[in-house]
């Protein structure tokens, strides 16, 4: 059944998002003459005192000092949530392909620091989580994030889309959660931002369930444009595309009975 788009009141949005000092340029979505918009809204930076998740899966370390070879104080798993003390703006350190910085942070009576890279204003979500559900509990800080989900395709062959619209422009922020919503293996790894234009990976893990599980990068000038992650079953076939669209990220699943 599709689902009618739930239109933001961008007044009360707005009004409540400029009380709060400095401010960068987001949209949400506004639903006119039955059409899709993204309109600008107004939402505050991180700043120190404010919390960030660990969106790395495997965890990400606490260290002694603001390098990534400094003394490891403790390893923060998937999900925590870390009170801000210093942020590093400057994105000189590259860790598999992300960029970032060392932020200082508490955790456990701790202080130290953390790659920046793998930190999100964003909660995580679980393993399996139905996207709809995450979606409406993200709204709840973050009101210009978005879901829909329409039916299509005929009788024989139905189809299924889901839309999320996330308030961010990071790619790998957006891969992470579409990895946990959409079920990516995590053996399919965020791919390098620079490489060739158009890139096939296979999923050499594939479990012989599946004749098909694979990621296609598309990039231009050593940028990704569009990621891409589709499986394929006896009788269905699913795909999650990932792209960028002014300054959120969209994650779009489908999926085809065959």
């Amino acid at each position: 059944m599709k689902n009618t788009i739930q239109i933001l009141s961008l007044c009360a949005i707005v009004t409540q998002l400029t009380a709060c000092g400095t401010e960068t340029k987001k949209t949400a979505l506004q639903e006119n003459n039955n059409e899709v918009q993204l309109v600008e809204i107004s939402k505050p930076e991180t700043a120190i005192g404010d919390y960030l998740y660990v969106t790395a899966s495997s965890g990400l370390s606490l260290r002694k000092h603001d390098n990534l070879n400094s003394d490891k104080l403790a390893v923060m798993p998937y999900g925590t949530k870390l009170k801000v003390l210093t942020i590093e703006a400057n994105e000189k350190m590259n860790v598999a392909g992300i960029r970032g910085g060392m932020n200082k942070v508490a955790y456990n009576n701790k202080e130290g620091y953390a790659f920046n890279g793998y930190l999100s204003e964003l909660f995580p979500p679980e393993k399996g989580m139905n996207a709809k559900q995450y979606i409406e509990d993200l709204k709840a800080t973050h009101s210009n994030t978005s879901y829909f989900e329409t039916t299509g395709g005929t009788a024989s062959n139905p189809s299924n889309t889901e839309t999320v619209l996330l308030p961010t422009t990071k790619w790998y922020e957006a891969y992470a959660v579409a990895q946990k919503l959409y079920d990516i293996p995590l053996s399919m790894a965020f791919p390098k931002v620079s490489g060739k234009d158009f890139q096939t990976i296979k999923n050499t893990k594939k479990p012989d369930h599946l004749s098909l599980s694979e990621l296609k990068i598309e990039r231009r000038d050593n940028m990704i444009q569009q990621i891409i992650y589709s499986q394929a079953l006896q009788r269905y076939d699913s795909s999650v595309t990932i792209t960028k669209q002014g300054t959120l990220m969209k994650i779009k699943w489908t999926g085809i009975a065959k």
